[in-house]
């Protein structure tokens, strides 16, 4: 492969959920110290102040809206995760008919439009600010037999490190991703490795963070999760760890859903697919794989929502979050419409 091409390809795949920056990049956004482009406060929360606006949202909409902060670890570190639960009606959101749906945010912490747009769905969940073509009436009927938790940013501790100025960060406050820290070929490795990027811990489940999602996970059991990244424009299915998809209908069902999620909001432009077979890498210890094979949620996906290609590998901030007010409305406007076309088609689809 020519020494260009393979550039194209670090720069391009560098943000994927699933797939790490490969060393040089990181070693180079490491001696730069900042990115090149800085966090852009007109447009984006820091970790804390964002959480502190969704607790507000939250108390002004208790009759749709709960909110809860579960906390885990050690006596040398500990972490907080705020989880907020959506209900028409509340005293019915322990409902087994009702659908249930859990998605997670701010995994990757340098990925801050991941949490931005959890704020903005839950904004349109306590219908201060609809979703594109949608009014209240049409939003109530989406909604009225679905039960959502959000994790507007499950990685807190790793978010006050890129909010310090280490935007090139997206592991946890002890240097764990926690997208390699799940059970499900936990510990692998491929050829391009790299501990500053995807350090699994010291065995499964070894982070606080990990050990909440997966006690919300199982206790909340959902039928539909969603991991939400940045770095590209994909829409990706089990697996992660390797170059296939499930057998039979359930892997039908959550590729049709795909594929028309990306006709509706991505022009047919998004990558489709499962993790390891739409981009060519691996990556062991995913949360959307143990999703899938062990909690065995029926549709588990990761989406990225966002990824600027042309962007070098040290400006973290611009390759992985739109830098202007024109391009973030519209990323927001998006994919907020197409989670909510997800509440909607999620039913039928599980039929």
């Amino acid at each position: 492969m020519a020494a260009s091409f393979h550039l194209f390809f670090i720069i391009f795949l560098s943000g994927f959920a699933a797939f790490p920056i490969f060393s040089f990049v990181y070693a180079n956004a490491n001696t730069t110290q900042h990115s090149w482009t800085p966090i852009n406060h007109h447009l984006y929360h820091s970790g804390e102040g964002l959480i502190e606006k969704i607790k507000s949202l939250v108390h002004r909409h208790p009759d749709k809206l709960t909110v809860e902060t579960i906390q885990a670890g050690t006596k040398d570190y500990k972490a907080d995760i705020t989880v907020v639960t959506y209900s028409q009606n509340w005293e019915q959101s322990g409902d087994k008919s009702k659908l249930r749906i859990l998605l997670s945010f701010g995994q990757h912490t340098r990925e801050l439009i991941s949490s931005e747009l959890a704020l903005r769905i839950l904004s349109a969940l306590g219908e201060e600010q609809f979703p594109p073509e949608m009014d209240a009436a049409s939003l109530h009927d989406t909604l009225e037999n679905v039960v959502i938790k959000i994790v507007p940013m499950e990685n807190l501790n790793g978010r006050k490190i890129v909010d310090a100025g280490e935007l090139c960060e997206r592991r946890n406050g002890r240097g764990v991703d926690l997208n390699r820290n799940w059970a499900v070929n936990w510990g692998k490795k491929e050829k391009d490795y790299d501990p500053a990027e995807e350090y699994p811990g010291t065995a499964p489940f070894s982070e606080p963070e990990t050990q909440i999602m997966r006690e919300i996970a199982v206790s909340f059991n959902p039928h539909i999760w969603v991991s939400v990244h940045s770095g590209t424009n994909g829409l990706f299915m089990p697996y992660d760890h390797k170059k296939s998809t499930p057998d039979g209908l359930p892997s039908q069902r959550m590729r049709e859903l795909l594929d028309e999620l990306n006709v509706l909001y991505c022009s047919n432009r998004c990558l489709v697919g499962s993790g390891g077979t739409a981009v060519g890498y691996l990556a062991h210890g995913t949360a959307t794989d143990y999703m899938y094979d062990v909690v065995r949620v029926p549709m588990a996906f990761t989406f990225e929502i966002y990824g600027d290609d042309k962007a070098s590998g040290a400006d973290c901030f611009k390759m992985f979050n739109p830098i202007d007010q024109t391009t973030f409305k519209r990323v927001m406007d998006q994919w907020c419409a197409s989670f909510f076309t997800l509440f909607k088609l999620g039913p039928v689809c599980l039929m």
